[in-house]
């Protein structure tokens, strides 16, 4: 057939191909396709996918395909961005869908990094750590070994741990490499608290003293309780050191004179935490900056001014068979302790209760840390890690025959940014102390990512 004659016969046939029924068309198409060879076949197979199978991601405006992309879960978005470069590279451009995604993964966000490809990697980072959480393989072990007698207090600060022993001798152990930085004769340790200069340590001989690491000298001696002082904070720049004691009473001291100030009463049973922290809230009691003395028994937490003027007294229960858990947590804006009734969170500027979280499976959870996203928790155990947007337990780690403390001055947590968030750098480092029988550190520290 002539090209003129072919291309007015299919006008003629396509006229009368739009004026069928859908059900004529669709048995026209099986007529001719029945009539076809393979070269029709494949150039008809050819063109349907072309017209079929649009790449909407290629076709969209960018805009459009980011808004499309946000009701796709993560690992939805993983599987697409193996359809090919193209999705791909949209895909791993789309900087809220990821930052969206390690938000719910518990992962802090720093907004000024908007290279999207950055935060897919963060992601990808994030979801490697949590499911070492979950299948708990996320932490590693190690042993400080050192003190000839039971280890009594713990403190941790930048990567350094301080460890009081009543073999009379204070130690400084650098966690990352198990050192013994500085070793020092001392009275036995109740309490310790240290910087880069001094020590200071509450002991079982109803006394607090200062000491100098690098000479081992004491520096001060703080005389006036008559029991055992189990807790110990202090303050360079108000030149104040707190103590709490056996004795039921806190004593507020001129650090560098040695004197006593003033002595503080009003509890009921021996005082195992004292706490000097600056006020992040305001209220009718206090202002932002403001320095306020913390002081806890098994029973009560009492708020003072460093006037020692008494703000406030706060309990979870009036039954003397409802103990406080001794480790809690203040930050200047909220108060968090733990109890049989479960782990309570005030506000500080009202001293409401914000919520009470009760675990019912397991009994005489402790806190030992608490932030924004995460709290750790510990029992006989186990060592527990709860995310507190859910109030689930996402975590556990076993914990040896550790050496127990009434007091908490056995045990402690280690870094805690962590708490308000991952980001990917803040996951190092130690995460749990404890001393042991044999007088030996147990460390729990985070595992490197694999």
């Amino acid at each position: 057939m002539e090209r003129k004659d072919f291309e007015t016969w299919l006008d003629n046939i396509s006229v009368t191909f739009l004026s069928l029924t859908d059900l004529q068309k669709n048995e026209t198409l099986d007529h001719l396709i029945s009539l076809s060879g393979a070269v029709q076949l494949r150039h008809l197979s050819n063109n349907l996918e072309t017209l079929l199978k649009r790449d909407f991601l290629k076709l969209l405006p960018l805009e459009l395909s980011f808004y499309l992309l946000k009701w796709l879960d993560p690992q939805a978005l993983l599987t697409c961005c193996l359809v090919s470069k193209q999705w791909n590279k949209v895909i791993s451009a789309c900087t809220e869908v990821w930052q969206t995604a390690c938000k719910n993964l518990g992962w802090q966000i720093d907004d000024s990094v908007q290279d999207a490809l950055h935060w897919k990697k963060v992601y990808l980072k994030a979801i490697l750590r949590m499911k070492q959480l979950e299948d708990h393989e996320a932490f590693e072990t190690s042993s400080l070994i050192g003190h000839s007698a039971r280890v009594y207090a713990l403190y941790y600060k930048d990567g350094l741990l301080c460890t009081g022993s009543d073999d009379l001798s204070a130690k400084l152990w650098d966690v990352s490499t198990g050192q013994c930085i500085y070793g020092i004769q001392t009275h036995t340790c109740a309490a310790v608290k240290f910087d880069e200069q001094k020590l200071v340590t509450g002991s079982f001989d109803n006394t607090v003293a200062c000491w100098e690491w690098s000479s081992g000298a004491r520096t001060q001696h703080f005389r006036g309780h008559t029991g055992a002082v189990f807790s110990v904070d202090y303050n360079d720049e108000l030149d104040i050191l707190v103590s709490g004691s056996a004795d039921f009473t806190v004593k507020v001291w001129a650090l560098s004179a040695g004197t006593c100030l003033n002595t503080l009463t009003g509890h009921t049973e021996w005082v195992t935490k004292v706490v000097l922290q600056k006020c992040k809230v305001k209220s009718l009691l206090h202002s932002p900056g403001d320095y306020i003395l913390l002081s806890a028994d098994k029973y009560e937490i009492k708020f003072r001014e460093i006037n020692c003027k008494c703000l406030k007294t706060l309990s979870v229960s009036e039954d003397r068979s409802i103990c406080l858990q001794p480790r809690l947590h203040f930050d200047g804006k909220y108060i968090v302790c733990s109890s049989a009734l479960g782990l309570y969170q005030w506000d500080f500027a009202s001293y409401d209760i914000l919520r009470v979280i009760k675990i019912p499976e397991i009994a005489n959870l402790a806190l030992l840390g608490f932030g924004d996203v995460f709290a750790l928790l510990f029992d006989n155990r186990y060592l527990y890690i709860m995310d507190l947007r859910t109030e689930s337990l996402i975590s556990r780690w076993p914990l040896p025959e550790y050496r127990k403390s009434k007091r908490g001055s056995s045990f402690l947590a280690g870094e805690a940014s962590w708490l308000n968030g991952l980001d990917g750098h803040n996951d190092t480092g130690l995460v749990f102390a404890t001393s042991m029988p044999d007088h030996s550190i147990h460390l729990v520290l985070w595992k490197e990512h694999g």
